[in-house]
């Protein structure tokens, strides 16, 4: 089971972070499996996840399905749905991979990157 984290975070943080791994592949210790995104501001996460892209990143974790599949469940513009997919994918919260059907010529399919999700913010 994968778990990403989306964090808050500065450059200290970023660093210690990576020292902190460097030090467990030094003694040979298994490095955790663990995706992590961290934005240096909060407004940027929060401009990141708003109510539409929460809603439309928990149904693409309930059922990944075309963009076009998506839309239609969510009774939503297809272009406004593919915006904020192209945001979430760029942010790194989902995959858009190319699929061939058979006969049927293309599509896109949209998934989340990990099994679990956790949301970590911190206001100095």
């Amino acid at each position: 089971m994968s778990t990403l984290t989306l964090k808050t975070g500065n450059e200290d943080s970023f660093f210690k972070r990576g020292k902190k791994l460097a030090k467990l592949a030094d003694a040979g210790t298994p490095i955790p499996h663990e995706l992590v995104i961290s934005f240096e501001e909060p407004a940027d996460l929060l401009k990141l996840l708003t109510a539409a892209r929460l809603d439309l990143f928990r149904a693409i974790k309930e059922y990944p399905d075309s963009i076009t599949g998506i839309a239609e469940r969510l009774n939503r513009d297809r272009s406004a749905v593919k915006r904020d997919i192209d945001q979430l994918a760029e942010a790194g919260l989902v995959l858009v991979e190319p699929q061939v059907l058979p006969g049927h010529g293309r599509m896109k399919q949209v998934r989340v990157v990990a099994d679990q999700f956790r949301l970590e913010a911190q206001l100095a």
